[in-house]
């Protein structure tokens, strides 16, 4: 439909990819293994750590101005995760599944940072479509190495559930993209914010899982968080 279709995929930065897309398919590993030990609200909740460390690295890395309203923001929001994960880590806290599932969400928002702004820096050159597929190839890749360690062959409700994750996976990632070349990465963490909305109402609609009280005291944190770094934008003339 874009019209970039070969001459979309040439690069002259193959290395920055090999590195965007390695470090994309480990964060994506490391969220499956999250969402496998926890509810779902609870592990995307953690992945709010990836704006923190975004907007961090969009001022360190590639530049850009850091202001109060997201420097409040990103601490306001930090401050709800580490409420969502502090009771884990009392005496009376013996679920090493659910720790486990904390420190792959954890490894899962710092890898994702780094992969934004891998994104950021090569949707500068690049094109969307290339940055999109040459990710694709890597989590192939990655996932046919995890053949020795076992597979198991999906039924047919399973396989429809895989291809519909594909195929609005691989939209949300060129969407993604296209905003990273149109806005600043620090500018864009505000808004990864309200996704938090669809994993409540999955958890409570179709998992039937009720959510825990230091999911209750994150989230009104997180949320204040994503309000006051919104702040940002009013403020600028």
């Amino acid at each position: 439909m874009r019209g970039e279709f070969p001459k979309g995929l040439a690069t002259r930065r193959p290395f920055d990819h090999l590195l965007r897309s390695a470090l994309g398919a480990a964060a994506m590993f490391a969220s499956f293994a999250s969402i496998a030990r926890l509810p779902l609200a609870e592990a995307t909740l953690l992945g709010y750590l990836s704006p923190v460390f975004t907007a961090i690295a969009g001022v360190v890395i590639l530049s850009e101005p850091a202001t109060v309203w997201r420097a409040g923001g990103m601490v306001l929001g930090t401050i709800g995760v580490v409420s969502l994960v502090w009771p884990e880590l009392g005496p009376a806290a013996t679920d090493d599944t659910r720790l486990i599932g904390f420190g792959f969400g954890l490894l899962m928002g710092l890898l994702t940072a780094l992969a934004l702004i891998m994104v950021r820096s090569l949707s500068r050159t690049e094109s969307p479509g290339s940055i999109a597929f040459y990710f694709v190839l890597a989590s192939m890749a990655g996932g046919i190495l995890t053949l020795p360690f076992g597979w198991t062959t999906p039924g047919h409700d399973e396989l429809a559930y895989l291809v519909g994750a594909g195929v609005f996976g691989g939209f949300a990632h060129i969407s993604m993209t296209l905003a990273f070349r149109y806005t600043q990465a620090s500018r864009l963490a505000p808004l990864e914010y309200l996704a938090i909305l669809w994993p409540i109402m999955a958890d409570l609609v179709l998992f039937g899982q009720p959510l825990a009280s230091p999911f209750l005291t994150a989230l009104p944190l997180v949320l204040s968080g994503a309000a006051f770094a919104a702040l940002e934008g009013r403020k600028r003339p």
